[in-house]
């Protein structure tokens, strides 16, 4: 399946709850702006094969960040993130 990352990119979007979730679930204390600026970064970064449509989610793995990005793939607004555990 192909996943349109410039799409995603564009219409990528924030509610004032997952701002709060993000730097909670990171131990942070980024702004929104800087919050953005990383995950519009670390998106435009990620090869296409590490994205994985299941369902209505769009899972991004970046190990060289250690995070992973859920987004919902219909409306493109980003869910959570999380960092991903090495074993």
């Amino acid at each position: 399946m192909n996943i349109n990352i410039p799409e995603i990119l564009s219409k990528i979007c924030y509610t004032e709850l997952v701002y709060q979730r993000i730097n909670k679930k990171l131990k942070t204390e980024l702004s929104k702006l800087e919050i953005e600026k990383m995950l519009f970064d670390i998106l435009n970064e990620t090869q296409e094969k590490y994205f994985k449509k299941i369902g209505k989610n769009i899972y991004v793995n970046n190990s060289d960040n250690n995070i992973k990005i859920t987004i919902n793939s219909n409306t493109f607004r980003i869910i959570t993130v999380d960092k991903i555990v090495k074993k």
